[in-house]
């Protein structure tokens, strides 16, 4: 049985021949442990492909998650130069903006001027007339993480996929054959409002004016509904919802239904009716909330983590959810760091 079987069966839940094992790496994983320069991992199809088969043969990992949109085959074209240090690459872009790509962590945008790029502004934001968040810098690179977005003609939340946004997914299918399995991600309405405003903001404004937030989440929706069914159409085996600050203790259970439910819901029933697998990455404490993760359609959950990341008790969510919905994860990542030996490991995931 080869690993995209044994993973198509598992999400299915019939049985296959093993457990399957795949990890969603750190980007930083993948800068400190290839040889591929980190702006061509983060900024190329070509290198962020390489380094997903890289690491999943090393690891003998039975799945490849691609979070990352594919890029303009000439985006490192517009950068006027690359400084190396120790610590970081720095790339300087021909309108004097700069992205710095530390060694181990997500690489960050700022403007010509050193600053952050702004957030939108939540009280003068028309949800109905949204034509300037495809020039919102500090939207475009939190949600597809590049500065810009080129190939589109239309303004406003994403309504037409670029080609070139698939080109990782062809390149990673190439590649693996029909070996392993192939998933793809798109982020959820609940974090693209995230991204709008920031963090902080965005959970006062949740509260501030809720009527303004569901036609913004509304509109938002139609967005990831759109990347996601490219993926599903492009033949990714299942497209995972990665909705990062929809458990605690960003926010509670009754938040969650009013918030988040509605609208994963939309993007579920988008991907299931392409005929593809869909789950839902929610980290942190959702086991107050596993049936309404449930009630949006989704497929399975990941990362269910346990204490102290979050509160996941397997076990629980097996009796409560684990018939109709498979579960990915539950092991805490952080504490395997400081393991030492191969005993230790194999303990853990035992």
């Amino acid at each position: 049985m080869n690993a995209r079987t044994r993973m198509a069966l598992a999400m299915r839940h019939q049985l296959p021949d093993r457990v399957p094992v795949m990890c969603q790496l750190a980007l930083g994983h993948y800068f400190l442990n290839t040889d591929i320069p980190p702006h061509r991992i983060w900024f190329t199809s070509e290198g962020f492909a390489e380094a997903l088969v890289l690491l999943q043969r090393r690891y003998r990992f039975d799945g490849v998650l691609i979070n990352l949109p594919g890029r303009p085959e000439h985006l490192l074209d517009e950068v006027a130069s690359i400084e190396e240090t120790r610590d970081a690459e720095r790339l300087v872009w021909a309108n004097g903006e700069v992205t710095v790509i530390p060694r181990d962590d997500n690489p960050y945008h700022l403007l010509a001027d050193g600053t952050k790029p702004p957030r939108a502004d939540f009280a003068t934001l028309d949800p109905h007339d949204l034509g300037n968040l495809s020039e919102l810098t500090s939207y475009i690179w939190g949600v597809y993480h590049v500065p810009r977005l080129s190939g589109v003609t239309a303004r406003g939340p994403l309504s037409e996929v670029p080609d070139y946004f698939l080109r990782t997914i062809d390149l990673v299918k190439v590649a693996v054959g029909d070996e392993v399995s192939v998933h793809g991600e798109v982020f959820s309405p609940f974090t693209h409002f995230m991204e709008l405003f920031g963090y902080e903001n965005a959970l006062i404004n949740l509260l501030t004016d809720r009527d303004r937030a569901h036609a913004l989440l509304d509109q938002l929706t139609q967005a990831a509904v759109v990347w996601a069914v490219a993926q599903a159409q492009r033949g990714v085996d299942a497209v995972l919802i990665s909705s990062a600050f929809a458990g605690g203790p960003f926010i509670n259970r009754a938040m969650y239904r009013e918030f988040v439910l509605p609208y994963e819901r939309r993007v579920t029933e988008a991907i299931r009716a392409a005929g593809t697998i869909v789950y839902t990455h929610t980290c942190g404490s959702i086991g107050d909330r596993l049936d309404l993760m449930e009630e949006t359609g989704t497929q399975g959950i990941d990362t269910l983590d346990p204490p102290p990341l979050g509160n996941g008790d397997l076990a629980a969510a097996k009796r409560q959810i684990g018939e109709r919905l498979f579960i990915k994860g539950n092991m805490n990542a952080v504490e395997m760091l400081t393991y030492t030996t191969p005993e230790q490991v194999i303990a853990h995931a035992s």
